[in-house]
């Protein structure tokens, strides 16, 4: 079960660098030259490029953030007509409704989940309250409105007189893990 090879392997291939550092170096004139894997058509064999343009393109190389970086094009493409034809699990088309069975499971109506589960996720609340039923009624409770002006949330608190002002945090505490000296 000694497989210490293949975890130094898998450590080197996720902390390899964008470029190796063979095939980078610095000319007299501070340049960053680059020599390239494979010449290109027209024979070069290296790039010469400013440390500035370095970086340029080398942060042009990370994706910008929440992008996907998976693309479909054609018929994988998300609006392609003929997507559902192929994909499993797709929507039928409408001249093949007709024939599906009545007896399939309809698909998932939806998979987010409920403001509850991530109001308790958030804050993490382990409390016995019910915030899904309506204590007087034991109706699903549902969210009407979200209040962000704090002056409007200063009103309602004094309306029902609860405190609008938070509770003042307690000072900080010095913590020493070899105990009192």
């Amino acid at each position: 079960m000694n497989q210490r090879g293949k975890l130094e392997r898998l450590c080197r291939y996720i902390a390899r660098p964008a470029i190796a550092d063979e095939r980078l170096a610095r000319n007299k004139e501070g340049q960053v030259v680059l020599t390239l894997k494979t010449p290109y058509r027209d024979g070069t064999t290296h790039i010469v490029l400013s440390p500035l343009e370095f970086m340029q393109r080398l942060a042009a190389l990370v994706p910008r953030p929440r992008l996907n970086l998976i693309r479909f094009h054609g018929i994988l493409a998300p609006n392609a007509k003929l997507r559902s034809e192929i994909i499993p699990g797709g929507k039928k088309s409408k001249s093949n409704v007709s024939d599906t069975a009545d007896d399939a499971p309809p698909f998932p109506a939806s998979v987010r989940i409920s403001w509850v589960r991530l109001l308790k996720r958030v804050f993490d609340i382990d409390i016995d309250i019910d915030i899904e039923h309506c204590p007087q009624c034991d109706g699903k409770m549902k969210i009407i409105a979200a209040i962000l002006e704090s002056s409007v949330i200063t009103k309602i608190l004094d309306h029902l007189g609860l405190s609008s002002r938070a509770q003042p945090k307690a000072p900080a505490q010095i913590f020493d893990p070899f105990g009192p000296t």
